[in-house]
């Protein structure tokens, strides 16, 4: 696998040409509009309202890049689009690549024919998530879960962030612009495309499973070798062939050191990676995740007032304590592992042991539950 990142400085306009300015990938158009000097701080007394113009118009990014000639030689070349926000419409070169129509998800195209040798331009085009989903609104009416005078009308009919319209505890900003990472990803024979663990915890072992899919360019013979590792210590390995590109490699791991929430243990963490091997033994692609071993189960039980219900880790009961994660920042790019670290210790320090990640916000970054991991929540 090889890969070409698009991250970096880009161009941000606004469609009618009004407004040009620098911009930085991933980030935000409210924040590259900051930093230009062409947006007041909405945070600043109420100049929220006047940023408002930001939502409703529509915005175009774009950069130029160059790409080497042995890169594009691959039998597959990918574009990697890991978070556009929200409605977006892709060129490359002048072509069209694609549309998108959700900020959650994971975006790839086949650009393969679309690039060339040396210098390339891509442009994204974002339409107005607002005017759109007012539009949408004003043909079919869905209630919003949230009064009129906290949200802007017309986000339930997009597959965005819901809050970037507005909640009782935020303004509203609402934003576009590539906001994960971009890349383009080429390769020649395969890659993986999912990996999926399962534990099975036995009286004096557990049972590490990776269920494995690689995505295929071209036939041939492929290999998944897992590898299980603590505090950087190896503590085994195994490897499976692969029939056309699935299969499970697992292993055992004796004498477990469970993993236990928040002032009921330790919290050790498990490495697993995952390696991708042609016939020779030649690595292809690769993928780690560190874990805890732990059983979590939702006990529910009748009683005098119908059903209680409680958790149970490692088959001890425990009384979860937490609160409601919302997004740490109305512009997620302003959002750093440090900043993680500092919200998620502070709850870890208030003895909480669960979060709940509110619906209205983002699926969070994987070092948000990394963290998590660490600190026994």
């Amino acid at each position: 696998m090889k890969r070409l990142s698009l991250n970096g400085p880009w161009q941000v306009e606004q469609i009618d040409g009004s407004v040009v300015a620098p911009a930085t990938v991933p980030g935000c158009v409210h924040t590259d509009l900051l930093s230009a000097g062409l947006l007041a701080d909405p945070f600043y007394r109420d100049d929220e309202r006047a940023a408002q113009w930001v939502g409703e118009a529509a915005w175009r990014y774009r950069r130029t890049f160059d790409a080497p000639a042995d890169f594009l030689q691959a039998r597959r070349v990918l574009l990697h689009c890991a978070g556009l926000d929200t409605l977006a419409a892709i060129t490359l070169n002048g072509q069209p690549v694609g549309e998108t129509d959700n900020m959650f998800r994971t975006w790839e195209f086949d650009v393969k024919a679309l690039l060339r040798p040396g210098e390339n331009e891509i442009e994204i085009r974002f339409a107005s998530a607002l005017k759109y989903g007012q539009a949408r609104l004003r043909e079919r009416y869905i209630h919003s879960w949230s009064t009129e005078d906290h949200k802007l009308p017309g986000g339930n009919w997009v597959r965005k962030e819901q809050c970037n319209f507005g909640w009782d505890w935020g303004p509203q900003l609402v934003t576009c612009v590539i906001w994960r990472a971009i890349e383009l990803l080429a390769f020649e024979q395969a890659r993986l495309d999912d990996v999926y663990i399962r534990q099975t915890h036995h009286a004096e072992s557990v049972t590490i499973t990776c269920h494995v899919a690689a995505e295929l360019a071209k036939p041939g013979p492929l290999h998944a070798h897992m590898t299980v590792s603590h505090n950087d210590a190896p503590i085994g390995e195994a490897t499976v062939s692969l029939d056309q590109g699935r299969g499970a490699v697992e292993f055992a791991i004796p004498d477990p050191k469970l993993w236990w929430p928040r002032d009921l243990g330790e919290q050790p963490l498990y490495t697993v990676t995952v390696t991708l091997l042609d016939a020779g033994g030649a690595p292809l692609d690769s993928w780690t995740r560190r874990m805890g071993l732990r059983t979590l189960r939702l006990i529910r039980q009748p009683d005098a007032w119908g059903e209680s219900f409680h958790f149970e880790v490692n088959g001890v009961p425990f009384f979860a304590k937490g609160a409601n994660w919302i997004p740490a920042d109305v512009f997620q790019n302003q959002v750093d592992a440090g900043r993680y670290r500092t919200l998620l210790e502070g709850a870890a320090a208030a003895h909480m042991n669960m979060l709940r990640v509110w619906g209205g916000g983002i699926y969070e970054e994987d070092m948000f539950y990394d963290l998590c991991d660490e600190l026994g929540i």
